[in-house]
């Protein structure tokens, strides 16, 4: 077993099949020693967990299950990652996280709800899972998914 296969199952998690695309795109793609992925959504068994929009209060998503979904998201793109590279364990630096959020008007922990990645990525991989960051903001996002995240890792 690899160490991150391990590390997964000590975190009781595992990582998904390749979520495929659900328009004109791929879901990583290599350039040199970096693997690019494309935005994922919190998909699970082919279909969205949530729908709609992050914020306090009746009919949106709390930000407690949005941060959850931010860690589904961060999984999938693992997966995406792991189908162009073949292996997590050749992860030699998770260098950038993107994350949208699809927020109410009046919501403004962005940050919190992309921990939920950001977390995840440190307790798998550890020093090597510290990253820069972007979270923002946004009025809407595909299949009115409440998060999306995209990741730039390097391997070897």
């Amino acid at each position: 077993m690899s160490a991150i296969q391990k590390r997964l199952e000590e975190l009781g998690v595992t990582i998904p099949t390749v979520a495929p695309p659900v328009a004109a795109y791929v879901p990583a793609v290599i350039s040199g020693n970096l693997v690019f992925t494309a935005g994922q959504l919190p998909f699970v068994g082919g279909a969205l967990a949530y729908t709609g929009k992050v914020g306090d209060g009746d009919e949106l998503v709390a930000p407690t299950i949005a941060k959850a979904l931010a860690q589904t998201c961060i999984l999938n793109a693992l997966a995406a990652a792991e189908n162009v590279i073949g292996s997590l364990d050749r992860v030699t630096r998770i260098v950038k996280v993107t994350g949208f959020v699809a927020s109410d008007p009046s919501f403004t922990g962005q940050p919190g709800v992309i921990n939920g990645a950001s977390e995840f990525l440190v307790d798998l991989f550890g020093d090597r899972g510290i990253h820069a960051r972007s979270a923002v903001g946004v009025a809407v996002l595909p299949l009115d998914s409440p998060v999306e995240i995209e990741i730039i890792l390097e391997f070897a």
